[in-house]
């Protein structure tokens, strides 16, 4: 399972890579990015819908995609201004995408005064439209933002580290596990866990992490280098733990519906959220990261 998980992981980072190449080369309108995260969202949905429902939850995918779509449109709004890439340009982006999530929280509410019949739905499947929402448009929209903050020159190069890290530090923490694991974490959340483990998606994490921003940089057009390796190593090993952190996350929801992978998409993996699920939650954090306390630039 190893080997498979490895070889996986070997074919979809550089196809990431790839994508993200030809986007940047694009213009700074980014819609090959545009249209990746509406199938990440739209796909996310279908997932987290089928997964909830259960029980009194029952939650709509028309209505749980459809707002989802638009919270990550809401995310490319700012482009129709042609606004700058100024700290003022990424508030006004990141409100119009909070403000989209209100709406659409809004307009989740009146449905279910629309289609209430009886006491027991009602709050159940407004949670369960909110989680997905969340999750699948929210925590997207916001991780795309940086594509043009903090500088759009090395977009990519923000991006990938966040992605190596927490990949890395995934890696890191089942290759520990599986290897030397005893003590487990989360027994009853994910039995899988151990603190070997967790010491692996550090270790990992900031590896992969350290490697990419000090040596990727020179493949991008703003050249930007480490500026203090400490501030490289507490950034990479945050995102392996944040990320260690989002996969538990989204195994409280598997684990709460009596479920062991969102989908079955991908031999070893799950579906596309039990392979995003790490990123897509440490995706906000990484951004504030490099908005406070790059830990390169040019």
């Amino acid at each position: 399972m190893l080997g498979w998980r490895l070889l996986i992981s070997a074919f979809l980072i550089p196809s990431l890579i790839g994508l993200f190449w030809l986007d940047a080369r694009l213009g700074r309108e980014a819609w090959i990015l545009f249209a990746f995260c509406l199938f990440v969202a739209v796909r996310n949905a279908f997932e987290l819908t089928v997964l909830l429902k259960t029980r009194n939850m029952k939650p709509s995918f028309p209505v749980s995609a459809g707002l989802s779509l638009l919270v990550v449109c809401s995310g490319w709004v700012h482009l129709v201004g042609n606004a700058d890439q100024q700290p003022a340009a990424a508030l006004v982006s990141l409100g119009l995408i909070c403000g989209t999530l209100v709406i659409g929280f809004c307009g989740l509410m009146a449905r279910e005064c629309s289609v209430y019949e009886k006491p027991g739905n009602s709050m159940e499947s407004l949670g369960a439209h909110a989680i997905i929402v969340m999750y699948a448009g929210g925590l997207l929209a916001v991780t795309a933002q940086f594509r043009w903050f903090p500088k759009p020159e090395f977009a990519y190069f923000a991006i990938g580290s966040m992605i190596i890290a927490v990949k890395c530090g995934d890696t890191g923490a089942y290759t520990f596990g599986r290897l030397w694991g005893k003590r487990k974490m989360a027994p009853v959340l994910s039995p899988g866990k151990t603190w070997m483990g967790f010491v692996g998606a550090l270790a990992g994490s900031i590896v992969g992490g350290c490697l990419w921003l000090m040596f990727a940089g020179a493949m991008f057009e703003a050249k930007p280098q480490v500026q203090s390796l400490l501030i490289a190593v507490l950034y990479s090993a945050s995102m392996g733990v944040i990320g260690l952190i989002g996969d538990l996350c989204e195994s409280l929801i598997k684990r709460d519906v009596e479920k062991k992978d969102s989908a079955a998409l991908m031999p070893g993996f799950g579906g596309l959220l039990d392979l995003l699920d790490s990123p897509l939650y440490a995706g906000p954090f990484a951004l504030l990261w490099w908005h406070l306390i790059p830990p390169a630039w040019s």
